[in-house]
């Protein structure tokens, strides 16, 4: 059903942020993504305020997304969609949104998996950048997610390996909590840390068998080890900062990439895509980076809007469903929790 002009707009309305995009085939017209800063206070976000904040934001998102892409509704081949995993209310907005439209368009709706997106995203059309082929490992690391994904083709997936407690991104923004800094605290980690010493504090690593992951010991340790030593200088925080962030992101890329070793080792597969919000820091980028020498390994790391929530993944996923035919109907139920 190869369509030389099928367009494809997508919605994504997982969490926090209202975002529509514009594919052409496997390349992004538009990619526009409405923020909700309002959380920032909250330390987190709010599930009732983002849902409401996703009813103000869709109409002039997708407004933009079409105008910015240059086509009109009625040009558009199918509607995709965030079915899940998420939270219940911002996925209803989107999913309601995307069932109404489609129906008055009367072109097909796709329902896409959230965390097939993230993978997937690698398989957008963007010059300098290399899509991985099949098979390959992926490492989705984010806020809500950390698992090591073993992709056979575009819907031929397995979990191998995933955390047992706490996401890496979870891990990251705690730290960040327990120093004193704003939310979310990950990125201000990555950004301190380049300045920090990385061996200057040692961590222990867990201990969990297999390819799975566990993250709540390691923030934990972090904790006692901040309130110790703010015990015996109040100071400590402010005059160590850098260097405690540099540590605390060194053991984190030490955990993701011993699991990482021992998946290449247990598949044979040396293809590594990586994916997700936290793929976004500069220290798991190097480190992939320097993995390709070290290890012979093909590393693939996505261009930075396309690793956060953005609706050009959803696309994506959209753009291969369409291909396959693989339609819902206007019955399909938006899910928080969704199975890979």
């Amino acid at each position: 059903m190869e369509n030389k002009n099928s367009y494809i707009l997508a919605i994504e309305s997982s969490c926090d942020d209202t975002a529509a995009a514009v594919l052409l085939n496997d390349k992004v017209l538009s990619n526009v993504v409405a923020n909700q800063l309002i959380h920032n206070q909250y330390g987190g976000v709010v599930p009732e305020l983002a849902s409401r904040a996703h009813q103000q934001n869709i109409v002039p998102v997708i407004d933009a997304a079409l105008k910015k892409a240059g086509i009109t509704k009625e040009q558009l081949s199918a509607i995709a969609f965030t079915q899940g995993p998420g939270l219940m209310g911002s996925l209803l907005v989107g999913s309601s949104f995307a069932k109404s439209l489609a129906a008055a368009l009367q072109i097909p709706l796709i329902a896409v998996n959230h965390m097939h997106a993230h993978i997937l995203a690698h398989f957008i059309d963007e010059e300098g950048y290399d899509k991985p082929e099949f098979p390959f490992l992926a490492l989705t690391i984010s806020g809500g997610h950390t698992q090591i994904v073993r992709v056979d083709g575009f819907f031929d997936m397995t979990i191998i390996g995933e955390t047992t407690d706490d996401a890496v991104g979870e891990a990251f923004d705690k730290s960040a909590k327990i120093l004193g800094l704003p939310y979310p605290g990950g990125p201000l980690v990555d950004k301190l840390a380049q300045t920090g010493n990385p061996k200057a504090y040692v961590f222990t690593k867990p201990k969990v068998p297999g390819l799975d992951f566990s993250f709540s010991g390691l923030k934990t340790a972090i904790l006692y080890f901040i309130q110790k030593n703010v015990k015996e200088n109040s100071d400590f925080i402010e005059l160590n900062k850098n260097d405690i962030c540099a540590s605390i992101q060194h053991t984190i890329i030490a955990i993701l990439m011993d699991k990482l070793k021992m998946a290449v080792k247990e598949t044979g597969i040396k293809q590594i895509a990586i994916g997700g919000g936290v793929s976004a820091n500069s220290g798991i980028r190097n480190t992939l980076k320097e993995a390709e020498k070290k290890y012979g390994w093909k590393t693939f790391i996505p261009k930075f809007e396309y690793t956060t929530d953005n609706a050009a993944m959803i696309g994506i996923v959209g753009y291969q469903k369409f291909l396959t035919q693989q339609f819902e109907s206007a019955s399909v139920v938006s899910k928080a929790r969704i199975l890979f």
